[in-house]
């Protein structure tokens, strides 16, 4: 992407770079409340079927991604004007959602930062290996990436990984204030649970956040995963990396129904997120709308995501994702052409 273009679309999103107290007050409004209201209904439903209690669960896990979403503006200081709001708002929503809020913010920056960079991953992102890393690892290390890989451990027990372990603890170098963060939304996750259990039991309680907790991580792993791992995503490395291109074409447009995609706070147009990580989420579609260039990007559809469950490495040579089966044939090959390789070279030397 030339320089023209970049300057370009760092124009057209500028103007939509700032928050509105009005959108952003509302979208709280009619987020978190229902939230809260949907929770209680569930319980409430106990008595008449747990039939019905699931479905209501289910619901209140969108506005759950919802409110995640939130969040995740206020990692930006995107969502509110005031960067102490935002951190009180994120921190508060960090408790709702359990995700720790100063740890978080620190790992998606690092995201931004090197999204689709060869050379810099590792930090909050998903783990991607090349063809040449995979051929070059050893038995282990490959089990471990296809057990990764695998959707049932990714999208099943991914939810309970993040949540009970990687979300509860602090890296080893992280600063005071990070550590201090993250404490005080372990302590007040703990202690609100325990006044649920205490309150309505634990059974309805794991029935209820349970649910949620496992259909909203899923939900958020697929949509993490999902808007980068399209089948001719952009991947280079630091020399030849640009963040420009990065964002427009190692970032997809998830196409939703306006349901879906208001439950995911719009987090779809996300070629335009990575474009500019300061423009608040009720904003994303409008930036969309009003630039040709952001137009012509990736789209995926709902069904035509589900393909991007079969590409697990990276082919740098062709610059696309491959499945682990077209991989197989390659190495195959690959393993072939040395033999025959070694074979005419010993043939020679015995000549």
């Amino acid at each position: 992407m030339n320089k023209g273009k970049s300057n370009q679309l760092r124009r057209s999103v500028a103007p939509y770079e700032k928050s509105n107290t009005t959108s952003s007050m509302r979208q709280l409004f009619n987020t978190i409340p229902p939230f809260f209201l949907l929770w209680v209904f569930a319980y409430q439903s106990l008595t008449i079927s747990i039939w019905l209690t699931i479905p209501l669960a289910i619901v209140a896990a969108g506005f759950l991604v919802r409110s995640f979403i939130i969040f995740h503006d206020c990692t930006h200081n995107s969502f509110l004007n005031s960067k102490k709001a935002n951190n009180i708002l994120g921190t508060l929503l960090g408790i709702l959602t359990l995700f720790p809020y100063e740890k978080w913010k620190r790992e998606h920056a690092i995201h931004h930062a090197t999204n689709s960079n060869l050379d810099k991953r590792g930090t909050g992102d998903i783990w991607v290996m090349t063809i040449e890393e995979y051929a070059a690892a050893s038995f282990w290390q490959r089990l471990a990436y296809r057990m990764y890989r695998n959707p049932f451990v990714m999208f099943g027990l991914g939810p309970f990984f993040l949540f009970l372990v990687s979300n509860r603890m602090n890296r080893k170098d992280a600063k005071r204030k990070e550590q201090l963060n993250t404490h005080i939304i372990n302590v007040s996750i703990v202690a609100i649970y325990a006044l649920l259990v205490w309150l309505i039991g634990w059974q309805p309680f794991l029935i209820i956040q349970g649910t949620i907790l496992f259909i909203s991580g899923s939900l958020g792993i697929w949509l993490f995963y999902v808007q980068h791992q399209f089948e001719d995503s952009y991947f280079e490395n630091k020399d030849e990396w640009n963040y420009v291109k990065a964002a427009i074409d190692g970032s997809s447009y998830y196409k939703l129904s306006k349901v879906l995609q208001w439950l995911t706070g719009n987090i779809g147009y996300h070629h335009v997120h990575h474009l500019s990580p300061r423009v608040p989420n009720y904003n994303l579609e409008k930036v969309h709308n009003t630039s040709p260039l952001l137009q012509q990007v990736t789209t995926i559809t709902l069904w035509s995501s589900l393909k991007s469950i079969r590409f697990r490495l990276y082919d740098e040579k062709n610059k696309k994702f491959v499945s682990f089966k077209e991989v197989k044939h390659l190495l195959n090959r690959q393993r072939k052409s040395i033999q025959l390789a070694s074979g005419k070279t010993s043939f020679q030397g015995n000549k």
